[in-house]
């Protein structure tokens, strides 16, 4: 298997140190390039190409929100965001940007390796300290009710098959492809299959788009 190549954005030397070497604790990964700034940041991504780009927010020259930008703008190389401020509209802007995961810098070792091989495999990641603030910040007030089928993402279920909007309800609940073949008793390339075929009706980035859609429109509570 060919490995997933990263490049570190962040202007402070210790912590690409460290996250240098958590990384590369994982003989799948490998860290192919640093930057202390979003500007070498955006230009080393579009030379080297990485799998992904471990981004930074608050960096000198241009920060992590508009490096994300133009990097999603321009290449094919995913973004997960990582900051030390648990602040919502760093998060939102994150996701904005297209960002595909957002992560504490004091999250576990194992789990931005996890994170980093989620995205690289085409799956949207949010740590989950900051996941239910995400879906309360982009979710209608009251799940239930009026204000539930009143929401724009209510009509648009409409599009969905019965099964796509099962797999969509069981993808909401936090499972991965294997967890949702097992509840709904299909193979894990079927549900790979709908779960394509229903982004792209619902014209949704990846799986983290997914779950907030379900959350505002409603599926699930």
């Amino acid at each position: 298997m060919s490995k997933i190549s990263v490049v570190i954005c962040d202007d402070q030397p210790l912590i690409v140190s460290s996250l240098k070497l958590i990384l590369e604790t994982d003989d799948r990964i490998e860290v192919v390039g640093t930057a202390n700034n979003g500007v070498a940041g955006v230009e080393m991504v579009q030379t080297l190409n990485p799998t992904l780009a471990l981004m930074d927010i608050q960096m000198p020259q241009m920060d992590g929100i508009a490096a994300t930008t133009k990097i999603i703008g321009h290449t094919d190389t995913k973004v997960i965001v990582l900051t030390t401020f648990n602040r919502d509209d760093y998060l939102f802007d994150a996701m904005d940007a297209g960002a595909s995961g957002f992560l504490l810098k004091n999250s576990e070792p194992e789990m931005l390796i996890n994170a980093v091989h989620q995205v690289a495999a085409g799956n949207g990641l949010l740590s989950p300290e900051v996941t239910l603030k995400l879906i309360k910040g982009r979710t209608p007030k009251g799940i239930n009710g009026a204000e539930q089928s009143s929401s724009p993402e209510s009509g648009r279920l409409r599009e969905l098959t019965e099964r796509e909007l099962q797999v969509l309800g069981e993808l909401a609940k936090g499972k991965n492809n294997q967890e949702i073949a097992t509840s709904l008793s299909l193979s894990e390339a079927t549900v790979k299959t709908h779960l394509s075929n229903l982004l792209a009706k619902l014209h949704l980035r990846d799986r983290v788009q997914g779950v907030l859609f379900a959350y505002r429109a409603g599926l699930i509570q």
